[in-house]
């Protein structure tokens, strides 16, 4: 562990000294619980000015939202405790299904929502006269929390968004300049990608969150929509180094020997690329295509091995010219430039656009366990009579819908279970051991600095950031300050209790009603590409080139974590970018056989419809079969029949069969229709000279 930076000691000075403002403030009006007003503070502060200012809105949204809920819902059912149980549940469920459909920071505005009202309603039970009151303070308060924690971000040295924005820029083309270099060379030319460079596409769609605040980031907003250009093309990229490997890879194992012009140009664009981040938006692209079209020109002989190579070319100008996108798009994005007219070299294809992969099916499993863990717990408490109750149910509440997205939640309910506890015992010597002794606000401000700034410089390390959280937001809200110094014993235990209870429920019921891992989701996930693919295939959705390729770069942002931690063999044999690359080829032959006639609009149909088969007997099958020789030959005779008809003119029917073949039949031999290659000598390294 790193000792934190001086930018930890100074976004924790912040914090702190926003959440004694807050509670400054919340103590001279003369508020119920000035406490929720330092509480919220730990909630939204976050190192970016931007991120700070989305999620202090968000949650004052959401906060207003639930309570709103409370005043109306709890005067209705007060009478009647199980129908409030079912629709406090049936709302916490519903609103976190919610936002868990939006992977922006806007998504905190429904989950809070979801569990604000059981944190209103519940303890207001007793005395619903004063739901109102109770929702008011509880509004004034965090509001004020969030204030003071905007203000201090914005006006002390503020952090911009874009900055780390720019720095995520430029680690992800580093490490995908590095495959690259790789896959030119020679050195990664492999036929499967291996795990750690699927894990780009994760990178690539976690920088959603990122883009999500830009928009209040005062710096920042005029650059969102280069951000989500730059997004795309990210994502584009990594198909086509997928894509590129795999035909470099065919051409060695072929035995041909690369022309010297053609191994001279693989090492250029290999500097170039290999540079990452440090590459300039410069004339360099210019002039790497016009080598790579010069190259295109020659007229290729029937042989499997030119439509190898002139596959490999076209994916290197696509490369060269998204790569120059990306180059320009992130130099507009670190300088904060408008989001004015920009100079495009990419055109080939659709860019992938923000089509998302929803399960909706296991978010609405996931939201319904929560939903029923609610209701168990409002249940219990009902039938118990437990003084306490609200306390374990609002805990219970709050827990279940916190960890509800991930895949494993028990582990990180428990890591709640221990801080929630420390949290107490820090509370417990506060209460009964320091605040008796305090006797002014600036001996409260004093006595309080050392745990608070200690805890909040974790909070900008991702790895403690949950941690911290909790330490100084539950520290805050058991400590309870008032305007007054009052302590009980008794009263403290049984509320520290029913807390540790609630949690302890939620990991119970999690482990009950959820006891399966990331492997359920991850064949999910795989599954529901295949089903695309069918689809796509048999012409069901022939038209839908910028979805199709936004859900399939998707699923393989959420399958990659995913396979990192799963044991299973048949999914460790996935390669998520060979189903990407059927899926872009597949679109192309949808397009092409509209523009061909007689036989080879027929052996497209025949070969669209193998490839729809093929992937539907795999969702039958429920495992990753391999397919059969029959898919084959289907694209073998389809090759040779738009070639002599077509005299070799329509590339891209050719280009996109090359690939389907190369990517369902990695070793098979070339076709039997095509010349062979003649013996050469042994293939030249692409690094020579």
């Amino acid at each position: 562990m790193t000792l934190p930076s001086w930018r930890d000691w100074l976004f924790s000075a912040k914090a702190f000294l926003a959440s004694i403002l807050a509670l400054l403030i919340a103590l001279s009006l003369d508020l119920p619980r000035p406490y929720w007003a330092m509480a919220a503070v730990y909630v939204v502060a976050n190192p970016l000015a931007g991120a700070t200012s989305s999620k202090g809105l968000y949650r004052a949204l959401g906060t207003l939202l639930g309570a709103s809920a409370a005043v109306f819902f709890v005067p209705l059912f007060v009478n009647a405790p199980e129908l409030l149980s079912i629709v406090i549940a049936l709302w916490t469920g519903t609103l976190l299904f919610i936002s868990m459909l939006d992977r922006s920071s806007r998504s905190y505005v429904f989950m809070l929502a979801g569990y604000s009202l059981p944190l209103i309603a519940l303890p207001s039970v007793g005395s619903p006269e004063a739901i109102f009151d109770t929702a008011l303070a509880r509004s004034e308060e965090i509001i004020i929390g969030i204030v003071c924690a905007s203000l201090v971000s914005v006006v002390v040295f503020p952090t911009s968004v874009r900055s780390v924005l720019g720095q995520r820029i430029s680690t992800w083309l580093d490490d995908a300049g590095s495959w690259a270099n790789d896959i030119l060379r020679g050195e990664g030319a492999t036929p499967a990608t291996p795990l750690k460079r699927q894990k780009l596409a994760a990178d690539v769609t976690g920088l959603d969150l990122i883009i999500s605040q830009l928009g209040y980031d005062a710096g920042s907003r005029d650059i969102v929509r280069h951000s989500r250009e730059l997004r795309g093309r990210l994502l584009m990229l990594l198909p086509l180094f997928s894509s590129l490997a795999d035909r470099l890879h065919a051409l060695r194992a072929e035995g041909e020997t690369l022309p010297k012009d053609l191994v001279c140009l693989l090492n250029e664009v290999a500097d170039w690329l290999g540079r990452g981040a440090k590459s300039q938006a410069d004339d360099t692209a210019e002039k790497l295509v016009r080598q790579i079209e010069s190259l295109r020109e020659t007229d290729p002989d029937r042989r499997w091995s030119d439509l190898l190579l002139s596959s490999a070319l076209a994916r290197l100008k696509e490369i060269v010219d998204l790569w120059q996108d990306c180059l320009t798009l992130r130099d507009e994005i670190v300088s904060g430039r408008h989001s004015g007219p920009w100079r495009l070299a990419f055109r080939h294809r659709q860019i992938v656009g923000r089509i998302r992969h929803f399960d909706y099916a296991l978010l609405a499993f996931q939201a319904g366990a929560v939903v029923a863990g609610i209701l168990v717990a409002c249940l219990f408490w009902i039938y118990s009579g437990w003084q306490n109750g609200a306390g374990f149910v609002t805990m219970a509440a709050v827990a279940c819908s916190f960890f509800a997205a991930l895949d494993r939640p028990a582990p990180f309910i428990t890591s709640m279970f221990i801080w929630c506890g420390v949290s107490l015992v820090i509370a417990f010597v506060y209460i009964f051991g320091i605040l008796p002794m305090v006797n002014s606000y600036e001996l409260l401000v004093l006595v309080f600095a050392p745990p608070f700034l200690l805890l909040g410089l974790m909070i900008p390390k991702p790895q403690f950031n949950m941690l911290a959280m909790l330490l100084t937001v539950n520290s805050a809200s058991f400590i309870a300050l008032q305007d007054r110094y009052a302590s009980d014993f008794t009263t403290f235990t049984n509320e520290a209790i029913a807390a540790l209870a609630g949690i302890g429920f939620a990991l119970v019921w999690t482990l009950i009603a959820r006891p399966f891992g990331a492997e359920l989701a991850a064949w999910r996930l795989v599954r529901a590409g295949w089903s695309d693919l069918s689809d796509t295939a048999s012409g069901e959705r022939r038209a839908d080139h910028e979805k199709l390729s936004g859900r399939i770069l998707d699923r393989l942002g959420q399958l990659v974590p995913r396979l990192a931690v799963v044991e299973d063999r048949e999914l460790k044999k996935v390669d998520g970018f060979a189903e990407v690359r059927i899926g872009f080829n597949v679109l192309v032959l949808q397009n092409e056989r509209k523009k061909l006639r007689g036989a080879s609009a027929a052996s497209l149909g025949a070969v669209l419809s193998g490839i729809a088969d093929f992937y539907h007997g795999r969702i039958e099958a429920g495992r990753a079969i391999d397919p059969q020789d029959d898919l084959r030959q289907s694209i073998d005779d389809s090759l040779k029949i738009i070639a002599l008809e077509d005299d070799m003119r329509d590339a891209e029917s050719i280009d996109a069969l090359v690939g389907v073949r190369r990517a369902l039949f990695p070793d098979a031999a070339p076709p039997a229709s095509w010349q062979a290659a003649e013996a050469a000598p042994q293939l030249l390294p692409l690094a020579a000279e």
